[in-house]
């Protein structure tokens, strides 16, 4: 079986933490997670049609 690489830092990946290499690029990919550094852009929309009860026609 070939060592698949840290996805963060190309490091070999550890058993305890994979697919990283180590505790500190698992928190530092958890971070990227809980700060929306992983986000798939979508369509604009207007910030005045966020808080509208009005329903749509």
């Amino acid at each position: 079986m070939t060592a698949t690489p840290c996805p963060l830092c190309d490091k070999p990946a550890s058993a305890a933490h994979r697919p990283f290499c180590g505790p500190a690029c698992r928190d530092r990919d958890l971070l990227q997670w809980f700060g929306e550094g992983y986000r798939i852009p979508g369509p604009e929309i207007a910030p005045d049609g966020l808080d509208s009860t009005a329903e749509p026609d």
